[in-house]
């Protein structure tokens, strides 16, 4: 997930920088940082799990609970 990906998530949620922060357990400098790429001169990546999260979150998944899965060895 690029930082131009990751702010037009937030934007197409209507989502300001604080409540995203609040959605991904985040704090909002995180959030800046992430959309501006880089952090005091270096480069900073969105992890995987946060990029899974993103997804998840506009997809209407709030809470996680492992109990609800379904191996496909069941």
């Amino acid at each position: 997930m690029t930082p131009d990906d990751f702010r037009r998530w937030r934007k197409a949620l209507g989502l300001k920088q604080k409540d995203a922060a609040d959605a991904l357990g985040l704090k909002k400098r995180v959030i800046q940082y992430y959309e501006k790429g880089d952090r005091d001169g270096k480069a900073v990546e969105i992890p995987v799990a946060v990029a899974l999260a993103c997804y998840a979150i506009s997809q209407g998944v709030t809470r996680y609970d492992a109990s609800e899965l379904i191996y496909e060895s069941e």
